[in-house]
């Protein structure tokens, strides 16, 4: 059970953690002023939570080898090249998730070259490479030693409180668009 306490905490947190740097991107990158870009009332993005989840658990076998061409470790490269892959694949399954419960998805790939129906296209594939990198080697570690160092209590509290707070948030978001 505590494991599970822990990745719902990381999935909270990574898409908190993605909630800001969509909103960063849109009001410092690319100046188009703030808007909300999660689906959800709080501040997440639950796309990024998943997809830090999923790359957790499918990764991290992965990142413990050493993987060796010649005297180079090509481990972290092929890390890369699982996250790319990775989060492609969900970025394309939430577009039509999205799109089948709510009408439409957030984002618009068209401008982008190689793109896939606006879904999907390689230069956000790459942020997202590049992103899941700084969440599995710089991120993910203090979130696990944070997790690690505060006291059980502190967790199932934090724990419920996020648990509430999402649920409800779901349950509106529900009643508003489908009843």
């Amino acid at each position: 059970m505590k494991k599970v306490q822990d990745y719902f905490l990381y999935f909270m947190f990574y898409s908190v953690i993605g909630w800001i740097y969509e909103v960063f991107l849109e009001v410092v990158v690319y100046r188009w002023g703030y808007s909300d870009r999660g689906v959800l009332i709080g501040p997440y993005c639950i796309v990024y939570g998943l997809g830090a989840v999923i790359l957790l658990l499918a990764l991290s076998g992965l990142m413990k080898k050493k993987i060796k061409l010649g005297p180079v470790n090509v481990t972290p490269f092929l890390v890369f090249v699982g996250i790319v892959l990775i989060t492609t694949v969900i970025e394309l399954i939430a577009s039509y998730i999205m799109e089948f419960t709510a009408g439409e998805w957030m984002w618009d790939y068209t401008r982008f070259a190689f793109n896939f129906q606006g879904r999907i296209a390689p230069n956000p594939s790459i942020r997202f490479g590049i992103g899941g990198m700084v969440i599995l080697y710089l991120l993910h570690p203090l979130a696990r030693r944070f997790t690690e160092k505060t006291s059980l209590k502190v967790q199932r509290t934090a724990a419920v409180i996020c648990l509430v707070l999402f649920a409800a948030d779901c349950i509106h978001y529900v009643v508003s668009n489908w009843i």
